[in-house]
């Protein structure tokens, strides 16, 4: 396996960059990574290490209706000033939550850049949370909530993910639950926001067609002013991975039957491993070659859709296959689906699809870094939930290196079937 810094120096050269990205930290401890990225625009995103995991069980929703709430003004800008701004200059601006962070953005063009990215230092860091406009999002935010749960996806998925995970944060809905969310207050959001919205919490990440000197001029003034507040509780989190076993049926206004199988597996924190459930994942289910897509759909013509995916979170992860096929086809497809995964355990993967799966690997790794918004995201995810963009530059270097020994091994460690847990969503009778 290569080092990290060599990992580093060749994935700059397969992306084309001539430098690396810049990083640094602030004395107030702020990190900021810029570079340069020819592409006629600049993206400005703010990740802050805080998610729904961080909430209390009462506050579950907390960190999602913040950042709503963080577009809503202070003293200093207006109700809606920040996205008039940007859109007058064409550009664009979002923001999302996870489980272990949010993240804030804009795209601009590279001469609007240096009048729009104070603005959002600035509401994120300082954000009003007017009482007024609190009442009046709170029904934007149960409205989403709402919609939500009339996805019959997400209503299997967050069932799965409460069995996987009961016990542990990562079982709460990131969006909260109505019940909880109806019962927040404007004060609880500000004491929130001053215990996980410190500048010792922040990334800052800055990727566009400017040099970089210009790129910091612009955002660490604004960024360096910035003073901690009250210090974030310490949220202690539950290492070892637990084995999970668990059936559950349940019946939904649906057409198709739904089966999610999944299995608890190592989280970021173990990043070789994560790297080898991926690979796993993408051979069994990722592409139209990929084993269990091409005999489900394509021989058998039983499922109308797959998903197989290795869902990583910093501490735990989970690896789940999920499908959607005809209710009397269920028997044989969860079959097939168990035979498969004992031939990942029993059988090691052939060299032509190993080297087949390296290549998929480095070209999709290229293609989802070809702007400056993807490179940013790149650069922000890892730097804050693992304060190290090396694993994620190096990405497809440790798949690369990824033996059939490993895989096979990972497969016979992580992904049997003493440790499985099944939820099956069946349309009425």
């Amino acid at each position: 396996m290569f080092a990290p810094s060599e990992l580093v120096s060749r994935e700059n050269e397969s992306l084309g960059l001539t430098q690396p990205p810049t990083l640094q930290v602030l004395a107030n401890g702020t990190t900021v990574i810029a570079q340069r990225m020819p592409g006629a625009t600049v993206n400005f995103s703010l990740w802050m290490g805080c998610g729904s995991q961080h909430e209390p069980d009462d506050q579950n929703g907390m960190a999602h209706f913040l950042e709503h709430m963080v577009f809503k003004g202070n003293d200093r800008i207006a109700l809606g000033q920040f996205e008039q701004r940007v859109e007058r200059v064409g550009g664009m601006t979002n923001a999302a939550t996870s489980q272990e962070y949010t993240q804030f953005f804009v795209t601009t063009a590279p001469q609007d850049f240096p009048d729009v990215a104070p603005l959002l230092i600035d509401l994120v860091l300082a954000p009003g949370l007017a009482a007024a406009e609190f009442q009046r999002e709170r029904q934007v935010v149960l409205e989403e909530i709402r919609r939500a749960q009339d996805v019959p996806q997400r209503r299997l998925m967050q069932r799965v993910m409460a069995l996987a995970f009961a016990g542990l944060p990562y079982a709460r809905p990131v969006l909260g639950t109505a019940e909880v969310v109806t019962r927040l207050t404007p004060d609880a959001m500000h004491n929130f926001h001053r215990q996980w919205y410190g500048p010792e919490r922040l990334t800052a990440v800055v990727v566009g067609d400017l040099p970089v000197t210009k790129l910091l001029d612009v955002v660490v003034p604004c960024l360096q002013e910035r003073q901690g507040g009250d210090p974030a509780p310490v949220c202690p989190f539950p290492q070892p991975v637990c084995p999970l076993r668990h059936g559950e049926e349940m019946v939904d206004d649906v057409q198709q039957a739904r089966l999610v199988l999944s299995w608890r597996v190592p989280g970021l924190t173990d990043f070789p491993t994560v790297c080898a459930l991926d690979a796993l994942a993408m051979i069994l289910g990722q592409g139209r070659t990929s084993r269990l897509v091409w005999e489900l759909r394509h021989e058998r013509g039983w499922v109308t859709g797959i998903t197989v995916q290795n869902m990583s979170f910093v501490h735990q992860g989970l690896f789940w296959i999920g499908v959607q096929t005809a209710a009397a086809h269920l028997p044989a497809v969860l079959a097939v689906i168990q035979e498969h995964m004992a031939q990942l355990a029993e059988e090691p993967i052939p060299v032509t699809e190993l080297a087949h799966l390296r290549r998929r690997v480095a070209s999709r790794f290229i293609f989802a870094n070809e702007t400056p918004a993807e490179r940013a995201g790149l650069y922000g995810y890892y730097q804050t939930v693992l304060g190290d963009i090396s694993p994620g530059l190096g990405y497809p270097g440790t798949v690369a290196s990824l033996q059939a020994g490993v895989l096979q091994q990972t497969a016979q460690t992580y992904l049997t079937p003493a440790a499985m847990g099944s939820v099956v969503m069946r349309p009425p009778a």
